[in-house]
């Protein structure tokens, strides 16, 4: 299935994983990537330059193949921006495929050359956006790709709150570098879905916390296939850092503190990332914040990502075919 998304990064089927914190680290990356897709790294999952440096050289040792690297550039409680630049010259460093943008645009937070220093590294860049007006900065800014990340997402969708269907056309028709979708998507119906609405691939995070090569508690893989698409939920757009999350305890007091309009540093307990790191041990899913999206309602199975990959682009390759005889119906 060769797309502008498999042209661009080198890679045997148009699916990529998103950022993950405490997830995607070289031995999920590595599985990903051997499996023919893009795999990732996330960035703060390493409090330096170096600790990022030494986790790509790990996974280089597991594959040949490339992968992305996510920068998420959000407000944060434990990240610098002195962290943010030593992670930005660590992946130039050691040429990585790509950077996974999301929040501030790379060129305004690093200056207006970085894009320029990323392509003189031989380094790609992808922004995951939710509105068209910033994917049209992307394409004059000179990324390489953008992301239509629909409201349905986990993690941070943007506040404008535009559905994975109606954002992904209206970026295919408005820039000329290639869209890749996520949010809502988990199968080989979701990948097709997303080609014929103008896309060039997927990228998916969700689905690849279910997995076997993913490093968590296997109550919380159980936790994925149990629940359904009602069971997440938006938080935060009152402090201006939406995130989507299943609903769990501490999801339940973030918004109480909602309703009564608290102060941003009474959410700090609540919010950090730190959390997340016990709950993926101990698979406790009520302690903290777990950011998944509403295609986890599409997630019936644990499954290696070997498997899950091959098994979406037969389904879609399947689906493609049919879709192209039913539209011959309708031609003059």
């Amino acid at each position: 299935m060769k797309t502008r998304m498999t042209e661009l990064f080198g890679i045997k089927h148009p699916i990529m994983c998103g950022g993950m914190m405490w997830l995607c680290k070289p031995d999920l990356c590595a599985a990903i990537s051997n499996a023919g897709a893009l795999g990732n790294i996330t960035a703060a999952n390493y409090d330096t330059g170096d600790e990022l440096r030494k986790a790509i050289r790990k996974t280089r040792e597991m594959t040949d193949k490339p992968f992305s690297v996510n920068l998420s550039l959000l407000p944060s409680f434990r990240i610098t921006k002195e962290m943010y630049l030593d992670w930005f010259n660590a992946c130039l460093a050691e040429k990585v495929t790509a950077f996974e943008i999301s929040g501030a645009p790379v060129d305004k937070f690093f200056g207006p050359d970085a894009i320029k220093r990323g392509h003189d590294a031989g380094v790609k860049f992808i922004h995951k956006l939710g509105s068209v007006r910033h994917a049209v900065h992307a394409d004059h800014a000179g990324y390489d790709a953008v992301i239509a990340a629909g409201v349905e997402e986990g993690g941070h969708p943007l506040m404008d709150d535009v559905t994975t269907m109606v954002l992904t056309p209206r970026m295919a028709e408005s820039i000329k570098i290639p869209v890749i979708t996520t949010g809502g998507i988990a199968d080989g119906r979701g990948l097709a879905a997303a080609l014929i609405l103008g896309a060039e691939g997927v990228m998916m995070a969700s689905r690849f916390m279910a997995t076997t090569e993913c490093r968590m508690n296997n109550k919380v893989k159980d936790e994925l296939v149990k629940r359904q698409e009602m069971d997440t939920v938006l938080y935060g757009k009152g402090i201006e850092l939406q995130g989507r999350a299943i609903k769990n305890e501490v999801i339940k007091k973030i918004q109480e503190l909602e309703a009564r309009h608290a102060k941003l540093e009474e959410f700090a307990p609540f919010l950090s990332g730190m959390r997340q790191t016990t709950v993926f041990d101990d698979g406790n899913c009520e302690d903290a914040i777990l950011p998944v999206g509403q295609s986890i309602g599409l997630i019936h199975d644990v499954i290696s990502c070997k498997e899950l990959v091959e098994r979406m682009v037969k389904e879609a390759e399947t689906l493609l075919k049919g879709s192209s005889k039913r539209l011959n119906i309708y031609k003059p």
